[in-house]
């Protein structure tokens, strides 16, 4: 249902800038946007429409009520409730520009700018210690990388789950110390038999037998950080389950996360400018955004997918 098609140039309303987009940021919400399923944290949108929350690139026109210093500026933002930026200028709320850092490339901003936002909230909420065992479901995925990293920095036993042998490798490479393709049958006894103890935090984003299967690594006192479910549904974890197994349920919504994304977005920009993290980014041309949302949809992509006008 993705076109490539030339419209025209988009206007701009008081407070907004337009940006010309050196990178478009490709999220898996994009793609159920695109399905038309209901039920996300943001409503269908009014076609025809042009995708895309997040973009980086220079401001080439400033809108009415727009500081003019913002113009010729490279910056990063995330759009929010609007769309357009799958495309080669995007319009976007002067407010919540951010300046690239120096010296960073506009792909590594971009992925900071959502996926990176979101695992700090994630990360700050889940609280991992050195003394955890985590377990990170789709290690190799935007979030998972970082996760993978930011756990193996704070000096925590990391185990990361990934689909095939090229993801495991990844994952390996990240820092994790045991990774596991979960495309193998009884791919959870190998983890079993590789820890010395139970799992003491997962941080899973796909849900479904996955899921389930990363919750039963836990131990008692254990606790799990739910945000998604990539395989289309939530783990089968039932309330007394939780109680029974001693497990603390940290299921994070983006609601919970929406009122602190400016702190989120820049506290994201300053681990990737100080080099803390160092996401991979997969790159599409803009013309072939269909193929990037079916490489997203098959669970092919590793890292944060973009794609470049």
């Amino acid at each position: 249902m993705l076109r490539y098609e030339t419209v025209a140039n988009p206007e701009l309303a008081a407070g907004q800038v337009r940006v010309a987009v050196e990178v478009a940021g490709v999220h898996v919400l994009d793609t159920v946007l695109r399905r038309g399923v209901e039920g996300g944290p943001f409503s269908l949108p009014t076609l025809p429409m042009t995708p895309g929350r997040e973009v980086a690139g220079l401001v080439e026109k400033a809108g009415p009520e727009v500081e003019p210093a913002w113009l010729g500026r490279r910056v990063v933002v995330h759009l929010g409730q609007a769309n357009g930026g799958y495309a080669e200028l995007a319009p976007a709320a002067a407010q919540r520009l951010h300046e690239v850092p120096e010296r960073m490339p506009a792909a590594v901003a971009v992925a900071m700018i959502g996926t990176g936002r979101t695992a700090v909230g994630i990360l700050e909420r889940a609280a991992v210690t050195a003394s955890d065992v985590v377990v990170v479901t789709a290690a190799a995925g935007g979030l998972g990388t970082l996760f993978v990293q930011e756990a193996h920095a704070l000096g925590a036993t990391v185990v990361a789950l990934a689909g095939g042998p090229a993801k495991v490798a990844w994952a390996l490479e990240l820092g994790a110390d045991i990774a596991v393709d979960y495309l193998l049958d009884a791919w959870h006894e190998r983890v079993r038999h590789a820890l010395a103890r139970s799992a003491t935090l997962v941080l899973d984003g796909v849900g479904g037998a996955i899921g389930r299967a990363a919750f039963d690594l836990l131990g008692a006192g254990g606790r799990i950080a739910r945000f998604g479910w990539t395989s289309g549904a939530a783990a089968q974890i039932r309330a007394a389950e939780f109680a029974a197994h001693q497990v603390t349920d940290l299921a994070i919504t983006g609601a919970q996360l929406i009122p602190r994304q400016a702190e989120l977005e820049a506290a994201a920009l300053d681990k990737a400018a100080k080099g803390a993290w160092q996401p991979f980014v997969q790159d599409y041309a803009l013309a072939r955004a269909a193929d990037a949302h079916r490489a997203i949809e098959s669970r092919t992509t590793t890292g944060k997918v973009v794609l470049i006008p």
